[in-house]
């Protein structure tokens, strides 16, 4: 379907489905609320031949059109060149701008603003350039377990992936969940693929501002709210791009983690883990994300792991 919506029209999604104060006036952690302990012992016992797959992208620290502003990775010390005294080792450092196209991260629920306001209605400016005071990355970093459920866009149309720009509809969700056997229960960590990974490589990366990533049209919005996720996780970043060019340009990010208190995983490289669903003969699993302990900080790049 069209990605093309309103600003009326997200506008109207965004106080629909708005959660603020559903974990009280002081909640910091939204939807992870939703992830307790029986449903990530329910999940854990997913656990039936103990595949391990790694849903991160390499760390991308070579420049293309689909990377900018590349991840740094220097050697600090190096094996060809060892202390002639004491401790002979290897040390390296990383520096990475990991919010955007390319680097798997999770997305804090300070990452966005609607109207100067964040998740639970609390000011941006609680946001300062020491760090946030207010809804950062530190409620997700005592980890993200519970329930994943894989829906695989392009099997659904049978396709290898989806094109950029192209938007996926509420009823391509159900009928997704339909032809592999999977429901979207509450509580449950999502990942959708649009064969993002394969896309590139078979034909180069590309230039994202321009020509886009494959996503959620708006009008799914309600059928996540409904199913009450607790995380929403994809190969691109949820939304379809390029955005709007109105109030509203990436309703997927305003509604979900300002409105729901929804916690984003964007740029997932979900391929390896639709082989071992398809292998497996399922879509759900055990999933995993361990983001790291930022104070104040606005989201983490992260390695999510699924075990089937």
């Amino acid at each position: 379907m069209s990605g093309r919506v309103a600003e009326e029209r997200v506008a109207d999604l965004f106080e629909s489905t708005k959660q603020w104060g559903r974990w009280g006036d002081d909640d910091q952690r939204g939807a992870l609320n939703l992830l307790t302990a029986e449903r990530t012992a329910a999940a854990a016992a997913l656990v039936r031949d103990g595949t391990v797959v790694s849903c991160g992208r390499p760390l991308p620290v070579a420049p293309a059109v689909d990377n900018p502003t590349p991840a740094q990775h220097h050697m600090l010390l190096a094996g060809d060149v060892l202390a002639a005294r004491g401790l002979q080792a290897s040390a390296d450092f990383i520096g990475v701008a990991f919010h955007g196209m390319v680097v798997s991260h999770v997305d804090a629920l300070c990452h966005v603003f609607v109207e100067g306001r964040m998740w639970n209605g609390f000011p941006a400016s609680d946001v300062t350039s020491l760090g946030a005071r207010r809804n950062s990355i530190e409620p997700a970093a005592a980890g993200i377990v519970g329930r994943g459920v894989l829906l695989d866009l392009p099997l659904l149309r049978g396709t290898r992936w989806l094109e950029p720009g192209d938007a996926v509809g509420p009823d391509e969700l159900d009928a997704a969940c339909a032809s592999q056997g999977v429901e979207v229960r509450p509580g449950d960590i999502l990942l959708v693929s649009t064969g993002r990974d394969e896309r590139r490589a078979e034909l180069g990366g590309w230039n994202i501002d321009r020509e886009g990533l494959a996503g959620l049209h708006a009008e799914c919005i309600p059928w996540l709210h409904e199913r009450d996720v607790a995380v929403l996780g994809s190969d691109g970043v949820s939304d379809p791009l390029p955005a709007e060019l109105h109030r509203w340009p990436m309703p997927l990010h305003m509604c979900l983690l300002v409105g729901m208190g929804v916690h984003l995983l964007d740029n997932l490289n979900l391929g390896r883990l639709v082989t071992a669903c398809a292998a497996a003969g399922r879509w759900d699993f055990l999933f995993t994300v361990a983001a790291l302990h930022i104070g104040g900080g606005t989201g983490s790049p992260v390695n999510p792991v699924a075990i089937l």
